[in-house]
């Protein structure tokens, strides 16, 4: 018996990095599982490297008639009691079967990709509010956050590898090179802070256009663009503030990530962050699309050491208490028991 992961998008984002986390974390718990996907050779070789079977697929659109017929193959060879759906392209291709089919959700998703499922589960309590609005039963959804994890063998990238001054106040951004993500609002900030060296992690459609920006700001020579990175832990140790000035963002994995890592984390009040966090006390919030504002909460927790210590210290708390990989597995446990794998 084992759960099989539906996982349908093909690049590199922080869904996809948490999907791979989250099988690698209920393998070390003794969940049986394998993965259909669609290729992705990293992905591919982490989830052998974690003794997961792993079939490729490729989870097309409307027309794609292999997928879903194949899949069920594959969930009948595993024994699968449970189909787990990560997004809705995964959901379309989810095949009926002796198994039962959750969804996982981390945004505001369509719920027509989900139709005749068996239950949803949201990673905030927000999202899941939002699918009992729209009239999904109340007892066939739950709220199963992400979890964060600081390896303690996993020192701090060293500056010099990126020609950045080791004594200048470092920001770290993470997020693809999105609208959503703010990634503008960062360079803006950083033009308030001459002393400040930025690197942003991720990669994106906005690469050249952010670029461009920095430029016109004049704060080229104190930008990295890092591209996407596998070694997020090395960069959450090297900064000194974490910057998360997303416009949109359901959930927030950054925020939990870095008080995980120890790190002071300034983000903008949108969805997911504002429920994080507790303004002042683990972290600090400003409007979104303010510039001035982010800029004067950095300087603020750079200014404030005792500040800092203490809003890191109080996240540290939270990730022990509610996002740590042990409290998230047991919840998966548990789920994955009702409908008879555990």
């Amino acid at each position: 018996m084992s759960v099989l992961h539906l996982l349908g998008t093909a690049g590199d984002g922080g869904a996809e990095t948490y999907f791979v986390d989250l099988v690698e974390a209920l393998g070390r718990a003794g969940v049986p599982q394998a993965a259909a996907i669609r290729r992705h050779p990293g992905r591919e070789a982490r989830l052998k490297a974690a003794g997961v079977p792993v079939r490729t697929l490729p989870f097309g659109g409307p027309i794609d008639i292999v997928t879903r017929t194949a899949a069920a193959g594959f969930a009948k060879v595993q024994g699968a009691k449970v189909a787990l759906a990560w997004m809705n392209r995964a959901a379309r291709h989810t095949p009926r079967g002796p198994w039962a089919r959750i969804g996982r959700l981390g945004g505001y998703y369509s719920l027509k990709y989900y139709r005749g499922f068996d239950h949803l589960v949201a990673n905030t309590e927000d999202i899941a509010d939002w699918i009992v609005a729209q009239g999904w039963p109340a007892g066939k959804v739950s709220w199963i956050p992400n979890f964060a994890a600081a390896p303690p063998d996993v020192p701090a990238l060293d500056r010099a590898a990126l020609g950045t001054p080791a004594d200048a106040p470092l920001l770290l951004g993470m997020g693809r090179l999105h609208e959503s993500k703010a990634h503008d609002v960062s360079l803006q900030a950083l033009a308030k802070l001459p002393d400040a060296w930025l690197w942003i992690a991720g990669a994106g459609p906005l690469e050249t256009r952010l670029q461009g920006l920095a430029t016109a700001l004049g704060v080229q020579d104190r930008v990295r663009f890092l591209g996407w990175r596998a070694d997020a832990s090395a960069l959450y140790r090297a900064a000194d503030v974490c910057v998360f000035p997303s416009r949109y963002e359901p959930l927030g994995n950054v925020v939990i990530q870095a008080w995980a890592h120890g790190l002071p984390v300034v983000a903008a009040e949108s969805q997911g962050p504002k429920a994080l966090i507790r303004h002042g006390k683990d972290g600090l919030l400003v409007p979104v699309d303010d510039p001035d504002a982010l800029a004067e909460a950095v300087r603020r927790v750079l200014a404030e050491p005792v500040l800092a210590s203490r809003m890191t210290r109080a996240g540290e708390k939270r990730v022990a208490a509610s996002f740590s990989e042990a409290a998230v597995v047991a919840r998966w446990k548990a789920l994955f028991a009702d409908f008879g794998e555990g």
